[in-house]
């Protein structure tokens, strides 16, 4: 649902191409390694690298992302001046380094300075289940259990700040939201060094209940109590969790419904998972200890509109960009700003999501100081939100949220003021100002008028933007090429270029089979009873006739619900003249794929 604001919009470009593809990253430990700057942006001028700084008490660690999309897909790293350049993939920062210890235990990061425990794993018996779960007061006690056996040789094991907490965090993993099974998915966290599960499916779990437990409380509430922030390294977010059942809509039904509300209950299994019987949630809990300055900020004005972070290094505009824009816009708008040589600086860039996250002060909130998650030198516009409240604006990162599917339809968002979803037939800050999320790269909120997803996470699409520079980032030309799959022969699915028999489970779910064939792109035209479509492999021509069925977006639809810039996928036989004769024809205004979980 689009947000009101003073500013006027700027258009949504509706470009790019769909396909489903299956994305696989390097799970290799990864060291500080060169960076190739043989071509770096006009002007560019970075700082030193923070690795070498002493002073530098709050090192972020680089992201892991080393893929480029545009709003759908994988694509080629795009060069100066074109479309989608300056996302995450094209800069590198400090680059995670760990240190196994001897005796198995313990992780050292080489980066921030922080130690952790290598495992979750509560029980102590090896394996990651349901049953190594922790309720908040459960939580709260284990780092003195640690302390008193001196885990790993050590006494000063702490719970983690959700800065500390998110240090931990690997932007190539894959969302497996929906998924059935977790072999095709890319845990949000190094299993080279980390002990990591999914949800335990057996137990009532779904694949993506992986929540972690930080020491931060949201310091306002949601309807239904106290949020506690955490991060799910199955799905690569962060949100407050609620810790006990019950909220706007009554107390859950079976399954984990709320009465009344049609979404989960915050608290109950269905909205996160993880859950005692008696209606407390649980989470992972993985303590840390050492550099206890890690994740606080020194912000200081530098009288030119522009603020340095003295703890991490990083440089920031004072003003956001004032008005929304799609993640194409905003990343264009950013080599605008270093053609103008704004502020005196033309080496700007969108924020990696660990960038942005760095700078949250979770201390403050729309609720209880009147403002947006951050140090008051800064400016935010303000906005008005869904449930017509006063609130601040979601920003835009560079880095893209990956499905399970390979496709990069969706982009990693802040919210510096209210997470808000639609709950209990009413619009509530479900999340918490400060949580990580993510947003289609492109298209109308309008059409999300009662958000998405089982908590009806909010859509924005046009989000604000925060100039970052410095930090000791650099511009590289390394990054993965995307990956390119065979025509389609027999025995695959025209359209998505990959044998069916080898494409496992498709995002949302659904085995990969060969009953009949599947089509899929985005919609260009509707003439007649004819959809047009573009795909990877060019031009798509899909024929229905009255035995078609049609689902939009999760409901019975018609052909009059297809519309130019939605997504298609159709179950059909191809015929001499080149189109699809379809039986089923499904429609949805993403990309093919998972909706944001909770």
């Amino acid at each position: 649902m689009p947000i009101k604001k003073s500013k006027i919009g700027i258009i949504n470009l509706l470009a790019g191409m769909l396909i489903l593809t299956s994305s696989a990253c390097a799970q290799g430990p990864l060291q500080f390694t060169p960076v190739d700057n043989s071509t770096p942006p006009t002007g560019s001028n970075p700082a030193p690298a923070t690795s070498s700084n002493s002073k530098i008490t709050y090192a972020i660690v680089d992201t892991g992302q080393t893929k480029c999309y545009d709003d759908i897909k994988e694509i080629s790293g795009p060069k100066q001046g074109e479309a989608f350049f300056g996302q995450d993939a094209q800069y590198q920062g400090n680059q995670p380094g760990y240190s196994l210890s001897a005796d198995g235990l313990t992780v050292s990061d080489n980066v921030t300075g922080l130690t952790w425990q290598r495992s979750p794993d509560t029980n102590g018996d090896g394996a990651l289940t349901a049953s190594d779960k922790l309720t908040w007061p459960q939580a709260q006690t284990r780092p003195a259990a640690l302390n008193t056996a001196s885990y790993g040789g050590f006494n000063d094991w702490r719970l983690p700040t959700i800065k500390e907490l998110y240090s931990l965090i690997k932007f190539n993993g894959s969302d497996p939201s929906n998924m059935t099974g977790d072999d095709k998915a890319i845990p949000f966290i190094d299993t080279n060094y980390f002990k990591f599960a999914y949800g335990e499916v057996n137990a009532g779990e779904r694949i993506i209940d992986s929540q972690y437990a930080s020491s931060t409380l949201y310091v306002s509430q949601g309807l239904g109590g106290e949020l506690l922030f955490g991060v799910n390294f199955a799905d690569g977010r962060i949100k407050g969790y609620g810790l006990n059942m019950g909220g706007p809509g009554g107390p859950p039904q079976a399954g984990g419904q709320a009465q009344g509300g049609g979404r989960p209950a915050p608290g109950s299994q269905a909205q996160a998972g993880g859950r005692l019987p008696g209606g407390e949630k649980t989470f992972f809990v993985q303590c840390v200890r050492g550099n206890p300055e890690y994740g606080k900020n020194h912000f200081v004005s530098n009288g030119d509109s522009t603020i340095t972070d003295s703890a991490s290094g990083l440089m920031w505009s004072q003003p956001d960009s004032g008005s929304g824009l799609n993640w194409k816009e905003a990343l264009a708008w950013v080599q605008t700003q270093n053609a103008a040589n704004y502020l005196g600086h033309n080496d700007w860039r969108l924020p990696s999501a660990k960038e942005l996250q760095s700078i949250v002060d979770y201390t403050r909130s729309p609720d209880t100081t009147g403002s947006a998650a951050v140090d008051p030198l800064f400016s935010c516009t303000q906005v008005t939100n869904e449930a017509g409240k006063a609130d601040y604006a979601f920003y835009w990162t560079s880095t893209t949220h990956a499905s399970s599917g390979g496709t990069g339809g969706a982009g990693i968002y802040v919210a510096f003021g209210r997470a808000t979803g639609y709950m209990g037939n009413q619009w509530q800050d479900v999340h918490g100002a400060g949580a990580q999320r993510s947003d289609p790269k492109s298209g109308d909120p309008a059409n999300y008028a009662t958000g998405r997803g089982p908590q009806g996470d909010s859509i924005h699409i046009n989000n604000y933007v925060r100039l970052v520079r410095g930090g000791g980032v650099t511009f590289t030309t390394k990054t993965s090429e995307p990956t390119v799959y065979p025509s389609p022969t027999a025995g695959q699915q025209p359209g998505l270029g990959q044998p069916s028999a080898n494409r496992g489970p498709r995002p949302g779910g659904s085995p990969g089979g060969t009953a009949g064939n599947l089509i899929g792109g985005r919609v260009t035209d509707v003439n007649g009873n004819s959809i047009s479509g573009e795909n990877l492999e060019g031009k798509v021509s899909i024929v229905t006739d009255a035995s078609t069925k049609f689902t939009v977006n999760g409901q019975t639809g018609s052909l009059a619900s297809v519309t130019a810039g939605k997504f298609v996928t159709a179950t059909g036989q191809k015929q001499e003249d080149g189109s699809w004769l379809a039986t089923q024809v499904t429609i949805s205004d993403t990309p093919p794929g998972p909706p944001p979980p909770q």
